[in-house]
């Protein structure tokens, strides 16, 4: 996916606040859609997977519903599920561009598994209307024995054919998601992103504590879609069966119970697993709201234990969206503050661009340590502490890095916590150049 690189357009500071809003709302989309759609086919192969063992209609009937609910159809696959993934990859390419970490490989082979993964869940959702056919046919008063036969044998070749494309539909999908939460860490702890292997950042901690808590969202998430939409088809009785309606709401209401309990564990270790340069109050802010909506879900769980209503089934499905889009969120806030310094490398980059069309770039040469003595010299010393630190003490992480001084210089931010922050110069870009190309050239001097 690297070749996305090259395509890649030149981007202001406006332009990339932008493109993270804009980011938002993909993930608004595509990260609750999926999580639906995975909990949903894991529950229907399961409870296929009963029904096989112990003969019980209702278990089939259960597991043919909670793929129609939850699947929506084929067209939802692709539209909440392939373009806004096709969309996160253009967005992620353009934020993270010419940095030290990226993610486009790991989002490149996420969007590969979850194309395949849907070809396969899509195929055993329809899949379980033939099934079901079958099992009607072998129910009625056949009398001739080679049709019986005959029918029972399609019954089980399209059983067994439709459990395979489940399996893989569900293994598919959680390779992809697996991928995919692999490369939204990446950004969100940017500044810690110290994995050197590919294969060992699918196995970073931070990497499987955010998708062991996506796997329990997904379960709790689309437990609440199936009551919530149960209930509503039950309300507008479009069916008619009591014992089956207990046996589902019995069946629900225990996953979504038991995958929420242990979302908020999760979540705390997903916060405090954040770097520190990538904490900030509205991180928090967010996180605290994600944790209150998901005790709330609590609640209303606890209400349809007592008594199982339409209206409690929605507050709760539509509690645990919002929660989950709380942290997503905090997610991205957490993302923009961590590759702040590279956004202001990449807005830097810009304005030198901009204004090299203009032809402000072809300017007399400039006297950077007079610059140095109007601008810097009242907060910086070389050798110690001032206002800011000493130069010697954090030169040395921009030693052949100096687009990246540069954009520090243009649009600085807190990085010490000790020191406050660095106020904007106010240079322009062939300034900034000039700035960083005497401090690094005057450090390397001292340090002959």
């Amino acid at each position: 996916m690297e070749f996305l690189n090259n395509f890649v357009l030149h981007q202001s500071a406006e332009h990339i606040e932008l493109l993270h809003y804009m980011l938002l709302i993909v993930l608004f989309i595509f990260i609750p859609f999926t999580c639906i759609v995975f909990g949903g086919i894991f529950l229907s192969v399961y409870y296929k997977n009963k029904a096989n063992k112990h003969n019980n209609n209702f278990y089939l009937r259960l597991s043919k519903d909670v793929a129609e609910i939850t699947t929506i159809n084929k067209s939802a696959g692709f539209i909440f599920g392939v373009v806004p993934l096709l969309t996160a990859i253009l967005i992620y390419s353009q934020l993270l561009h010419n940095s030290e970490v990226t993610n486009l490989n790991y989002l490149g082979l996420a969007l590969v598994f979850i194309i395949v993964s849907f070809v396969f869940i899509y195929s055993y959702r329809y899949s379980l209307s033939f099934n079901r056919i079958f099992g009607s046919l072998s129910n009625k008063s056949i009398t001739d024995p080679l049709i019986i036969e005959d029918v029972n044998k399609l019954s089980d070749e399209s059983n067994r054919i439709s459990q395979k494309a489940g399996i893989f539909g569900l293994l598919f999908l959680f390779l992809g998601m697996w991928f995919f939460i692999t490369a939204v860490t990446i950004p969100s702890i940017y500044s810690s992103w110290n994995v050197e292997s590919f294969v060992g950042g699918l196995f970073f901690w931070k990497v499987l504590s955010r998708f062991i808590y996506c796997i329990f969202f997904a379960l709790a998430l689309s437990g609440g879609m199936v009551l919530f939409i149960f209930l509503e088809d039950e309300k507008k009785k479009h069916f008619n069966d009591e014992e089956y309606s207990v046996f589902v709401k019995q069946k629900i209401l225990r996953v979504t119970f038991f995958s929420s309990v242990f979302i908020p564990l999760f979540a705390l270790i997903n916060l405090f697993g954040l770097p520190a340069t990538a904490l900030t109050g509205t991180v928090f802010t967010y996180s605290i709201i994600s944790l209150a909506l998901l005790f709330l879900g609590y609640h209303f769980l606890f209400l349809l234990t007592k008594e199982i209503k339409g209206t409690t089934a929605a507050l709760l499905f539509f509690t645990l969206v919002f929660s989950i889009a709380a942290f997503i969120i905090s997610d991205q806030k957490a993302m923009a503050t961590s590759t702040q310094v590279h956004s202001a490398m990449l807005s830097a980059e810009f304005d030198k661009y901009l204004a090299e069309l203009k032809g402000e770039g072809k300017t007399i040469a400039i006297n950077a340590a007079e610059i140095y003595q109007v601008k810097c010299a009242s907060c910086h010393k070389w050798d110690q502490k001032l206002v800011g630190p000493a130069h010697l003490e954090v030169l040395p992480k921009y030693v052949g890095k100096e687009a990246q001084l540069v954009a520090f210089i243009r649009n600085p931010v807190k990085v010490d916590p000790a020191y406050p922050p660095m106020p904007n110069p106010g240079l322009k870009p062939n300034e900034a150049d000039a700035i960083a190309k005497y401090l690094l050239e005057t450090y390397n001097e001292k340090n002959k």
